[in-house]
């Protein structure tokens, strides 16, 4: 057992006495820098710097001083001076400045090389850890066993993507994150513990290898890690864009427990870009041919992934979209400064090319009906999501310029109003313009009318900021661009000008109350508290439920009490054999990736149970002959 002394300058009543024994390393009281410390004298070697994510220190060699600087890794060694050192040369010694002692371990070598190692003690993480440089130049080598490495990589801190400046962005429609450059994700993918127990994988809803993916990352082997994650998920451009990863994987990585969470999603997403741009994504030859066939109603990511999957098992698939734009949700509903549409295309085609059929303009239950599918077609998946808007039944509300947020969003995605004139849809505009709801689509409607040039943007939400639904990237971004948020208000009342359209909205305070069945604090309105709010546009981001056109043309279909198309979960089967169906039909308004799970599940067991239909044909068959 080893015993450390306080190093200088951390008083000893903060200080606890550090028991090593095999570099098991126990926790201090104190917190302090990454920091470098001599094993002689305990004074610092730290260059004059506060930048805790870079480890500087000098010493001496041949009467000279010397830098030598480490990577957060702390896996690179450089050595700067000015002496003319070659590459594979070894020093012969390095000197504390302070004390002059030798700091060479005569009884360590380099496990790499075998040369001749100097001993110093790091702080990190509030821990003292002998760190051992090798000296060869050139040598990577720093003799921590892989339990200090991961202790001392919880110290690199998150790195953030770079974006737009708020300013610019708020007249454009551009991608506001830039993405991870190769250097970042190099360090975030350093991050990761690579967990026997990954808690990250069963946070996902299609179950990504997450560890194997960001190891691949931290090995520069940026398109196996695409390749690996498209294994279980066939978008992920997509899915590191859009989904909640804060509140999925994210959620559940043991970083976050002390730390930031590994930033999963921005990871995902370099990786996919990455392949995307050098040009390497491969389109898989499908050679099996079940002779059967399948359709997909709606191109939406439920839709889509589970055309992905059964194409590549071999069945004929067709997919059947009721606008005249491929993607759902993704096209219509997410503006371009959060997902480029260029990228939803770019999946699309790729799925063209896989041999997908996509038929545009089909709405089915009008064209066809899901019975006169099932007359050409083996299966059919319905993965039209909810699109039906919800409005709040208040009064006034059929005024002018009061929009859902399913038009408001369509009109400026999928038809281009924010391109007007180059497009012919005219762009809905305000210079008071106020949104009514909390979650992700009234982030979009906000942060898309900011853009439009109006003048003040409100959010209005019921409840309080820790309540809000909307992601947190979402939020924080829409208060860079000057999105305000008028909390614990709601509604009431709808006032317009002579010529019928909003002028202005009258509201209550609200207070929070006892729980309601979602968990959340109920809103209590207070009494006597009615304000009038100024607005000349109206955005209502309250919600959407499930179509009707579907269920007219098909009243046999089981439905819920909230409406919604009946499933078992372990199947997403329907009410009606060989029909399935996944995503916000099935749930109310989800996620994207959620959606790409039931697309999935629905996979898995459309196949299973079409396969044995084919084997029961086939005995029948061989029996008649």
């Amino acid at each position: 057992m080893v015993f450390q002394i306080c190093p200088e300058g951390i008083p000893s009543e903060e200080f606890n006495l550090l028991h090593m024994l095999d570099h098991d390393i126990k926790y201090l009281k104190f917190k302090t820098y990454l920091n470098t410390y001599c094993p002689h004298c305990h004074n610092s070697f730290n260059v004059e710097k506060k930048d805790v994510n870079q480890l500087e220190f000098k010493a001496i060699y041949k009467g000279k001083e010397i830098e030598l600087r480490l990577s957060p890794y702390l896996d690179v060694f450089e050595i700067e001076s000015s002496i003319d050192l070659k590459k594979d040369e070894v020093l012969d010694d390095i000197i504390c400045p302070h004390c002059n002692k030798s700091l060479l371990n005569k009884e360590t070598a380099c496990g790499e090389c075998g040369s001749p190692v100097g001993e110093v003690i790091i702080s990190a993480l509030s821990k003292l850890i002998p760190f051992f440089v090798c000296m060869k130049y050139g040598c990577e080598w720093h003799g921590l066993t892989k339990r200090d490495e991961r202790r001392i990589k919880l110290k690199i801190p998150r790195q953030d993507m770079p974006e737009q400046d708020q300013t610019l962005r708020v007249h454009n429609f551009q991608e506001v994150p830039y993405g991870y450059t190769s250097e970042l994700a190099l360090l975030e993918a350093g991050r990761c513990l690579q967990c026997k127990n990954p808690q990250c994988v069963l946070g996902c809803p299609v179950n990504i290898d997450i560890p194997k993916f960001i190891s691949l990352i931290a090995e520069e082997k940026f398109d196996e890690a695409t390749k690996k994650i498209k294994e279980t998920n066939l978008f992920p451009a997509i899915c590191g864009r859009v989904c909640p990863q804060e509140s999925q994987c994210e959620e559940r990585c043991i970083v976050g427990h002390k730390d930031k969470p590994v930033a999963i999603g921005r990871l995902e997403r370099f990786v996919a870009d990455y392949e995307r741009k050098m040009d390497l994504v491969k389109v898989p030859v499908i050679t099996k041919n079940t002779g059967q066939k399948i359709a997909v109603i709606g191109s939406g990511p439920g839709g889509l992934t589970i055309a992905a999957d059964m194409r590549q098992l071999g069945y004929g698939v067709t997919v059947f979209e009721a606008l005249h734009e491929t993607g759902g949700v993704l096209t219509y509903g997410i503006p371009e400064f959060r997902m480029p549409k260029s990228i939803v295309q770019f999946e699309i085609n790729f799925l063209k090319e896989m041999g997908v059929r996509i038929e545009m303009n089909q709405v089915i239950g009008n064209i066809h009906t899901i019975d006169e599918l099932l007359e050409e077609f083996s299966s059919v998946f319905i993965g039209v999501g909810a699109g039906l808007p919800t409005f709040m039944g208040i009064e006034n509300e059929s005024l002018g310029k009061i929009f859902s947020a399913n038009e408001y969003l369509t009109r400026m995605n999928l038809m281009k109003a924010y391109l007007f004139p180059e497009y012919d849809t005219p762009m809905p505009k305000g210079q008071n313009v106020t949104v009514i709801g909390g979650g992700n689509v009234a982030m979009d409607c906000a942060r898309t009318a900011k853009r439009t040039g109006a003048d003040e943007v409100t959010i209005v939400y019921r409840r309080s900021r820790h309540e809000l639904p909307a992601r947190e990237e979402e939020v924080h971004h829409a208060e860079e661009e000057g999105i305000k948020f008028k909390l614990l208000t709601n509604p009431v009342k709808y006032i317009g000008t002579d010529f019928n359209t909003i002028k202005a909205m009258e509201c209550i305070k609200m207070e929070l109350g006892e729980p309601d069945v979602s968990g959340r604090r109920r809103p209590v309105p207070i009494e006597d508290s009615n304000f009038v709010l100024k607005t000349d546009l109206c955005i209502v981001a309250v919600g959407t439920g499930p179509n009707p056109v579907i269920f007219q043309s098909t009243p046999d279909l089981k439905r819920n009490k909230w409406g919604y198309i009946d499933v078992n979960p372990e199947t997403n089967e329907t009410s009606k054999e060989f029909v399935y169906a996944g995503g916000d039909i099935v749930t109310g308004s989800a996620t994207v990736i959620e959606a790409m799970g039931a697309g999935r599940i629905a996979a898995r067991a459309m196949h299973e149970k079409l396969s044995a239909k084919r084997k029961k044909t086939t005995k029948k068959t061989t029996a008649k002959k």
